[in-house]
């Protein structure tokens, strides 16, 4: 599933090309993803302007010029590719891309999903906040609305491990099982420590961590385990610098440690850690 950095990732590449732009045309072709598309979704989209396109926890958010939303989910599988070079024709549709935006530039972003397990709804600027996916989630993990005291009360609040915690979307948006795992080894924290049991120091480091740890997957343009692309096609790079994630029975990176990286299993998650040097 992609996370946080994947979602950015795809976000910034796409912005070029649709920020400002009409969509010329909309081409759909099936009924549904892992939800039905909203009725009338082509009719609703043609000739509208992209005013803004921004992310929301693991969505990317088109605002149009009429006050209509677009939410996309990537859902497991999902890719946006960009085809851009104009007059040049778009390779022809394959069974499992789904959805075309043409823009009135001649670029054409198209929507590959073969598992299906992405979305895209339509919803209105002034009933975003108690839209269905976005109502309760936190605030952003690189915004300004995140911060220590804000980490420290939710985490205060909760005596599930912090892992578990972390990956609560009502604490902060965005986060995922990756970037989890390598915050809580950067951090020295044990994923299995429960989270109201840190105290002010730990709060800090886990708080500096999970945003250095996004800012340099964001920069390599996200992790790509097996679905993973950016807008341009390209593979994301972020997997070679994991330090702990999926490598379960390797040496601790860390030069003055002695441990093996250990797997145990969390809410249904694998979590990745060194049993030697977080505590």
């Amino acid at each position: 599933m992609p996370e946080l950095p994947e979602v950015e990732t795809v976000c910034r590449g796409l912005a070029p090309v649709m920020e400002g732009r009409m969509l010329q045309q909309v081409v759909q072709r099936r009924p549904n993803l892992r939800t039905p598309f909203p009725a009338g979704f082509v009719e609703k989209l043609t000739g509208r302007r992209i005013d803004q396109l921004t992310r929301r926890a693991k969505y990317i958010v088109g605002y149009l010029d009429d006050g209509q939303v677009l939410l996309i989910h990537l859902g497991m599988s999902g890719r946006m590719t960009v085809f851009e070079n104009v007059g040049i024709p778009a390779p022809v549709a394959g069974k499992h891309d789904h959805v075309d935006f043409v823009m009135d530039s001649g670029a054409l972003v198209r929507f590959t999903d073969p598992r299906r397990f992405g979305l895209m709804e339509l919803t209105r600027v002034e009933e975003m906040a108690g839209h269905r996916m976005l109502a309760g989630i936190g605030p952003e993990p690189m915004g300004n609305s995140f911060n220590t005291d804000i980490l420290a009360v939710g985490l205060a609040r909760r005596n599930s491990p912090v892992k578990t915690a972390l990956l609560d979307q009502k604490l902060v948006a965005g986060l995922g099982n990756i970037y989890v795992c390598e915050a809580l080894f950067r951090s020295g924290i044990a994923p299995e420590r429960l989270a109201s049991s840190l105290n002010a120091d730990e709060i800090t480091l886990l708080f500096r961590e999970i945003r250095l740890v996004l800012e340099d997957a964001i920069a390599a343009g996200g992790s790509s385990l097996k679905d993973h692309r950016q807008a341009n096609g390209e593979l994301g790079y972020f997997q070679h610098n994991f330090r702990v994630y999926g490598r379960e029975n390797e040496s601790c990176v860390r030069e003055d440690c002695v441990g093996t990286v250990r797997r145990l299993v969390q809410a249904g998650r694998s979590s990745f850690y060194c049993p030697v040097c977080q505590k």
